[in-house]
């Protein structure tokens, strides 16, 4: 598919001197073909021409001399009957009304691409997008002296598959977690510590505390006074670094509990953050450039605070430096993107919030934009909805109902002991993973687990199943297998033969089910590059679904041990397994030996 892709890209450059993606797509099923492309119907208006007359000039000036050069220079290709014969044997083609190109590939054709993924897969699907290229990655971003809930469970794993897939791309992925250590939430969980018992504190006391000082600060003046108070004097024992006082110890206790429990929990999921960005070491940073940037211009004084007019922009105005001189959230994350900046002068930053987060972005990228352009082109926003159960109203850490994210792992692995008897942890972890992973991210999800632990279906233990299949086929098929492929690298891969055990390579695809794993097999490197190009690790989840539904088609009429074909079929068999395990392991799935 890569390779009609480029080949059209690069006739339709050169035929009518336009830099145009055509989008190649499995045909219809009323067209006996292969893939189609409505290219021709795109670039019709803008060529002033037929979409029949363009798909024909395709067809004749690139494709057929492109396979053509197949023949001429790759000697698995040639053929007795010589070029024309070639383009036959490999792909054809041929133009619909109202103006589509089809392609159909061969046998011969879809067996050495299959062969080439047996034995080179990794360089087979290798991309360079962000070779050499430094890409960070914050996500997750749970705020210390508050407790993780599904959201975060959401971002985390989301997030570091997006990581994963730059990694695949080439970039070196810097994994950072920005988590408020000030502020006033910090400061409604300490005025409700402080009249407690600290001496055994765990984490759960911190969320009792953060919900009581909330309920205080919006129903009792005088708490909210002293609570306003606090928030300045956290800000100082940060600044000072202050250890000594009993407000100090007990924030510094605090502090360091949220962080080892944030550690344990995603050691749990199986995220590992490279660096923490606590939200005081980035203030300072940002209260200087705010100010620096306040005296040229870019924001403004109102009414004693410090803030940006958005309105200028189509946008909201907001608050970076309040009455207090104490900087806002805002200040705080244009500390962050010049901090990232000078810790790793990436390429890319991504970012990901919930989509409560989008205008207040808006906002401060807006701001920066005057003064930093080029680090504002560099970061991408991404944000999702919110994560509910069935039938679920919307939860509010603020009130105490909301979903902590052990209490999902909790629910999955109780749906997975009631349904299968199964305590599994990998199967588990891969059914909640998926069921967040397979959908767009953007919109809100309705998170079942008794629907993520299914083993029909688009779920993750369904996937597991399939991979876990494959393996008992390929352990059915054993050394004979092996004997195989070793007499297969012995004689080439090019040669017909009928003269002994390798002739089964030789063998024709004989069912629809062989061919059309291997069309789907061969439209991975294709779908990989679509999903680091777009961040959309769905697009790779669902891939693999469909991917494994067409091996079932396979298991359910393709016998492989004993059959004639089963060198070839267990070839096949170990092309779809590699495949599955690369694109499991990029959502963050790990494969049991067992279900």
């Amino acid at each position: 598919m890569e390779e009609i892709k480029a080949t059209l890209k690069k006739a339709i450059k050169n035929l009518y001197n336009l830099d145009f993606d055509p989008e190649i797509t499995p045909a219809p099923a009323n067209i006996d073909a292969d893939y189609s492309t409505n290219a021709p119907l795109k670039l019709a208006k803008e060529l002033h021409k037929s979409p029949m007359e363009i798909a024909g000039a395709l067809e004749e000036d690139a494709f057929s001399e492109h396979v053509w050069r197949r023949a001429k220079h790759e000697a698995t290709e040639a053929r007795d009957d010589g070029p024309e014969g070639a383009v036959r044997e490999s792909i054809s083609s041929s133009v619909t009304p109202p103006g589509f190109l089809n392609f159909t590939l061969s046998d011969n054709y879809l067996k050495e691409s299959i062969n080439n993924l047996y034995n080179n897969f990794d360089a087979s699907i290798k991309s360079d997008a962000y070779e050499g290229k430094t890409v960070i990655c914050e996500f997750s971003d749970p705020n210390p002296f508050k407790v993780l809930h599904v959201g975060h469970l959401y971002t985390s794993i989301v997030g570091d598959s997006i990581g994963r897939l730059f990694e695949y791309a080439g970039a070196r992925v810097i994994r950072a977690n920005f988590g408020g250590d000030v502020g006033l939430h910090v400061a409604k969980t300490m005025y409700a510590l402080l009249q407690k018992d600290t001496t055994d504190l765990k984490i759960e006391d911190i969320a009792k505390c953060y919900i009581e000082g909330t309920a205080l600060y919006d129903t009792d003046e005088k708490a909210k006074s002293e609570i306003t108070k606090l928030n300045k004097e956290i800000y100082r024992i940060n600044a000072e670094n202050l250890h000594d006082t009993d407000l100090a110890k007990v924030y510094w206790q605090g502090r360091e509990l949220s962080y080892e429990y944030f550690d344990q929990f995603y050691s749990t999921i199986g995220v590992k953050f490279d660096k923490y960005y606590p939200e005081s070491t980035v203030a300072a940073l940002g209260l200087k450039t705010v100010k620096e940037q306040l005296e040229k211009g870019v924001y403004e004084m109102s009414d004693g605070a410090v803030i940006f007019n958005g309105e200028k922009f189509g946008l909201h105005t907001r608050v970076f430096i309040n009455k207090e001189g104490v900087p806002t959230y805002e200040t705080k994350d244009v500390g962050l993107i010049f901090t990232k900046w000078q810790d790793w002068h990436f390429d890319k930053s991504v970012v990901i919030t919930g989509s409560e987060q989008l205008d207040y972005m808006k906002v401060v990228l807006k701001s920066i934009e005057q003064y930093a352009p080029d680090l504002v082109k560099k970061t991408a926003h991404l944000t999702h909805g919110l994560v509910k159960l069935p039938g679920g109203v919307k939860m509010s850490s603020r009130k105490g109902n909301f979903l902590k994210a052990v209490d999902v792992l909790d629910m999955v692995k109780d749906e997975l002991k009631k349904e299968y008897d199964s305590t599994d942890d990998k199967v588990s972890l891969a059914a909640t993973k998926y069921a967040f992973l397979k959908y767009k991210m953007g919109g809100n999800i309705i998170f079942d687990p008794k629907e993520s632990v299914k083993m029909t279906g688009n779920s993750g233990p369904y996937l597991l199943y399939a991979c876990v299949r494959a393996k008992k086929i390929l352990a059915s098929v054993g050394n004979t297998f092996e004997e195989h492929v070793w007499r297969r690298a012995k004689h080439g891969a090019t040669e017909a033969r009928d003269d002994g055990p390798e002739g089964a390579f030789r063998e024709g695809i004989t069912t629809d089910a062989e061919h059309n794993l291997m069309l789907k097999l061969l439209e991975y490197k294709s779908l990989l590059q679509d999903a680091v190009s777009e961040m959309a690790p769905h697009k790779l989840a669902n891939y693999l679904y469909e991917l494994a539904q067409e091996f079932s088609r396979f298991y359910e009429n393709c016998p492989v041990a004993g059959a004639k074909e089963e060198a070839e079929r267990a070839k096949l068999v170990q092309v779809y397994l590699t495949t599955m395990t690369h694109g499991l392991g990029l959502l963050g799935i790990n494969i049991p030996e067992e279900m």
